[in-house]
């Protein structure tokens, strides 16, 4: 059916409405409320009269695969194993964690070839734990596993979805199944990225549901095996408390990859790296200034950010730079490039005085030492 035809049959299934809606008015204006039969003998004349017309080819008979057009999802073809491993080269820093991807990629490849020759196999549990302080490239890490899962052959879309506790976690009973499986079912096909996942197992205070989240997610883990893979990602320590707390946790992440801090180099090269995609330049002294910060900043990673933090003093950089350039009477393409000592500098004193947090490091111990507390009162309510 071209779009002529369409158009025409959209018009003539108007007209039937009209006319069947009018002559059951009418009817009713003329005769009183009609009957069930009186508008079945109307339905009945009309059909007689289109299936006439359509005997004569005046009407096309509209197909069932016609009336609702289905706009089929587009899925990208895989990328070349060869060329993600390159991509993944590129990142600054990592080094234990390309490792560890290169030696997931070839297990992968070796598995499949074994099954190809009728070879037995173990079954490989893709699901992984990424331990490490904000800001170490975790999300960064688990969207590129997607992408390799999927030129494995592994997952057939490869997209990532990200959720923390609020987006599986609901404040009512029986709503906090249905939020994690939306969330899973949006997953199917990619990888589930949790992160900070061991707060789903950490009760605070009142009536939680994290347990409810952990064992939804746990069943439709193994009925989509196939096609999900989910990473659970946070602090050390955190992190193997919430795998431990859970027997079907255990049995499903065996595959554990930690994220080490930045070095001050490599965060430096960061920055280096955010200026030149930007179209920016450093200017003599410029750079020595970031260094600096980031030394005397970064004594706590976790409340630094690693490379978030040096995300943080780029984007304050630019409004330095705006605010000085904004005074100045002639603006060319070489002083819009060029970042000064002084942009650094003035950025650096507001980052450094922004509110402070609480001491970041004994935070994460006061909480682990109550998971460690909780866990060890659940084992003894077990006992008795």
């Amino acid at each position: 059916m071209n779009e002529k035809d369409r158009m025409i049959e959209k018009q003539l299934e108007v007209i039937r409405t009209l006319t069947r809606n009018n002559m059951r008015s009418l009817a009713s204006d003329l005769f009183g409320a009609p009957k069930k039969a009186d508008v079945s003998n109307i339905d009945r004349e009309l059909d007689k009269i289109e299936k006439e017309l359509e005997e004569k080819g005046a009407v096309k008979p509209l197909k069932v695969e016609d009336k609702v057009e289905k706009k089929e999802e587009t899925i990208e073809p895989p990328e070349k194993i060869e060329d993600l491993l390159k991509e993944l080269h590129t990142y600054i820093g990592l080094e234990s964690i390309k490792k560890e991807v290169e030696s997931l990629v070839n297990m992968v490849k070796i598995h499949a070839l074994r099954k190809e020759h009728g070879l037995p196999t173990v079954d490989m549990s893709l699901h992984m734990v990424f331990s490490g302080n904000p800001g170490t490239g975790k999300t960064m890490i688990a969207r590129l596993m997607a992408r390799i899962y999927k030129s494995l052959g592994i997952l057939s879309k490869g997209q990532l979805v990200e959720v923390d506790r609020s987006g599986l976690v609901a404040g009512y009973v029986g709503q906090t199944a249905t939020k994690t499986q939306a969330a899973v079912e949006k997953a199917l096909g990619g990888v589930l990225f949790i992160d900070e996942a061991y707060a789903l197992t950490y009760k605070k205070e009142g009536n939680d549901f994290g347990q409810e989240a952990v064992d939804t997610l746990l069943k439709m883990m193994e009925d989509n095996r196939d096609n999900l893979v989910v990473i659970v990602a946070g602090y050390d320590g955190l992190m193997d408390e919430f795998i431990h707390s859970n027997p079907g946790l255990e049995s499903r992440f065996n595959r554990y990859l930690h994220f080490d801090d930045y070095t001050t180099e490599e965060m430096l090269s960061i920055f280096d790296m955010r200026v030149k995609s930007g179209g920016y330049t450093l200017n003599e002294n410029a750079r020595d200034e970031v260094k600096a910060f980031i030394e005397k900043e970064n004594y706590d990673p976790v409340s630094f950010g690693n490379a978030r933090g040096v995300r943080n003093l780029f984007e304050q950089v630019l409004v330095q730079q705006a605010n000085r350039l904004a005074g100045e009477t002639e603006i060319t393409k070489e002083t819009l490039m060029e970042i000064t000592e002084e942009d650094i500098k003035n950025a650096a004193s507001v980052c450094h005085d922004k509110p402070e947090r609480n001491d970041a490091a004994k935070e994460i111990q006061d909480l682990l030492s109550a998971m460690r507390a909780q866990k060890q009162e659940a084992e003894a309510n077990d006992t008795v």
